[in-house]
């Protein structure tokens, strides 16, 4: 299995930015196109992004500063739904927040897309976070842009 790890700054507190991890219009500022979010442990994280239907369940919900959700895909055999975990650390800094993101358990084949995919959502989060518009998203997976 991998991990991808990444991190931002946003320039907004972490009270504002945990709301957009935890909220259907918090999230669906930044990614995907729809939300059915149940943000206490063991409740419902479900994201439809490009059409791909992610799911799990939150796992820790601990405010202001973490949140984890279980992350896979409806309907996939290779990372189905809740077979990965997803953390999100919010640490206060000078003049915002920095967030720090771990993607674990990855099927290595799936870690490429997975980077590309984060690489692509983390920099809207940054905007949607700090009270900006990230604007409509035309993303798509790595995979379907190859194809």
């Amino acid at each position: 299995m991998a991990e991808f790890h990444d991190s931002i700054e946003i320039a907004a507190p972490p009270e504002a930015v945990f709301e957009y991890l935890i909220t259907n219009e918090g999230m669906t500022a930044w990614m995907g196109q729809h939300a059915d979010l149940d943000a206490v442990p063991g409740g419902r994280f479900a994201v439809n992004i490009a059409g791909h239907p992610v799911r799990g369940t939150f796992l820790t919900v601990e405010a202001p500063n973490r949140v984890v959700v279980s992350w896979g895909f409806a309907g996939d055999e290779d990372l189905p739904a809740g077979s990965s975990r997803v953390e999100f650390r919010l640490t206060p800094i000078d003049g915002g927040t920095r967030v720090d993101l771990c993607h674990f358990d990855l099927p290595a084949p799936r870690l490429a897309g997975h980077a590309d995919g984060w690489a692509h959502f983390l920099p809207r989060l940054a905007v949607a976070g700090a009270g900006g518009q990230a604007g409509p998203d035309h993303w798509r997976p790595l995979a379907d842009r190859l194809a």
